[in-house]
């Protein structure tokens, strides 16, 4: 069957999309089913060679967790080259799938750190490879006359992955201490424990990759660039581009540097806290790498709230643009950090006066403000990078956004391992963490809206001219 390179002309919803729905969903299941036990993992299941524990810090295992998520964001830009030049979004899609395939497999069967090395690179250049790459392809399924539904598709798109991530991070710690329990499976369970907990995951990316594949012939092909990228992106048009979003990326780039905390600094947090769901009524504990579900589950409740109810009501009043959402969204992410040192300093003053660890659901406080921050800043720069990049250029933009989320992380990461004292101590030790990463999201809102005060924005559709 021959391939369509252009899309449609219709004012429905393409028919590729569900194919990429699908597979989103079953990636993120596989992505964030293996994320929310890597903390864990790495400071209570880390073996060595001979099969004795040889587990992290927690600042180095926070440091290691914060440069793999950098890693993982910093290589879209390699996907988007590949793709946009040479073999075309699907190609480099599937074939970067296998590679994580892969990956996965590897940390389900070897729990030493060269088994995490090699299993985390794997996963890093297949997920990283992909990201910039599946969010262009959707915006490719549409043209000029459906492109209005652009925004609700991608909200669809962003819905998909938290279907996936919500249901993998309730389950994968339920697996890591089900087959990990020595009482059940003996002097295996060490072994067992990590080998089920990453193995669900690896085969959820299986599935994802069947998914896609049985979607070849509906989706949208649009034919690599070749030479024609590079001449585009060194015009003046191209550079004037990547030069503007460049400097709103820098800024956003201090939001994921808190934001992906929730599944590091926040899950060794929630250890220490009392995880009882209501204290005294309903005493069922949920596990520490389980807390961050609800981070999912809010976003599928509140992006239908803030699409259909929340924005049309501002809007009767203010316009909200993209740019106003991300920059609310930012100071957002500042407030919900601040949630996060106040439970800090109670964990610290209830240890000292020997009284019971504060409630969880102080964090399940900060969690609601920061999955808000979260879809006004994400699933916002998502589509606003989509529309703002030239046709030829698609994901390669996506990946340049993405390297927001690798500059967050590494900042994050280089700040975990600077302050780690070599006598196990730390230079910034219980609250004063959380408070040195709100000064800076604090700083990081007020310079960027002094930044997209001045923005002006240019708007690029697969078939139509670019509008002002």
């Amino acid at each position: 069957m021959e391939r369509m390179t252009a899309p449609l002309a219709t004012d429905k919803m393409p028919p590729g999309v569900p194919y990429i729905i699908g597979n989103e969903a079953a990636e993120r299941f596989s992505f964030y089913g293996m994320r929310t036990i890597l903390i864990i993992f790495m400071t209570k299941w880390l073996l060595d060679r001979e099969g004795n524990l040889a587990v992290m810090s927690e600042e180095e295992a926070k440091g290691w967790f914060h440069l793999f998520v950098a890693g993982v964001y910093f290589l879209p830009m390699a996907g988007a080259i590949l793709a946009d030049a040479f073999f075309g979004k699907y190609r480099t899609i599937l074939y970067l799938s296998i590679v994580y395939c892969l990956g996965s497999f590897a940390l389900a069967t070897d729990q030493t750190r060269v088994g995490l090395a090699v299993g985390l690179v794997l996963i890093a250049v297949g997920s990283g490879g992909i990201k910039s790459c599946v969010s262009a392809n959707v915006g490719d399924q549409f043209g000029p006359k459906n492109k209005h539904l652009l925004e609700k598709v991608f909200g669809w798109f962003y819905f998909s992955i938290n279907f996936g991530s919500f249901f993998s991070t309730l389950l994968t710690p339920v697996l890591l201490d089900y087959f990990g329990d020595p009482q059940r499976f003996g002097e295996n369970a060490k072994h067992l424990g990590p080998m089920v907990a990453f193995g669900v995951p690896g085969v959820l990316m299986v599935t994802a990759t069947v998914v896609f594949r049985l979607g070849r012939n509906k989706f949208v092909h649009i034919p690599p660039g070749g030479s024609q990228l590079v001449r585009d992106l060194v015009s003046r048009e191209g550079l004037s581009v990547l030069a503007k979003l460049a400097g709103l990326y820098l800024f956003i780039s201090v939001f994921w540097a808190l934001y992906d905390q929730t599944g590091a600094a926040w899950v060794l947090q929630a250890e220490k806290m009392d995880r009882r769901l209501l204290p005294g009524i309903l005493n069922y504990e949920v596990k520490a790498a389980q807390v961050q579900a609800i981070n999912p589950l809010l976003v599928m409740i509140m992006i239908p709230l803030f699409t259909l109810v929340l924005y049309p009501a501002v809007n009767r009043f203010v316009r909200l643009t993209p740019l106003r959402k991300i920059g609310i969204g930012m100071l957002l992410c500042g407030v919900a950090f601040a949630i996060s040192a106040h439970a800090e300093s109670l964990i610290a003053s209830h240890a000292a006066a020997d009284l019971p660890p504060p409630s969880v659901w102080w964090q399940w406080l900060a969690f609601v403000i920061i999955t808000m921050a979260e879809v006004m800043v994400s699933i916002t720069s998502l589509e606003f990078s989509y529309t703002q990049a030239p046709n030829r250029m698609k994901s390669l933009v996506m990946g340049v956004y993405l390297l927001s989320i690798t500059l967050g992380n590494f900042f994050a990461s280089q700040v975990n391992f600077y302050i780690r004292n070599e006598d196990g101590t730390t230079k910034l030790p219980g609250a004063s963490y959380y408070w040195f990463f709100t000064g800076a999201m604090v700083l990081a809102t007020l310079f960027y809206c002094a930044y997209a005060r001045f923005y002006r924005e240019r708007t690029y559709i697969q078939g139509e001219e670019q509008s002002a």
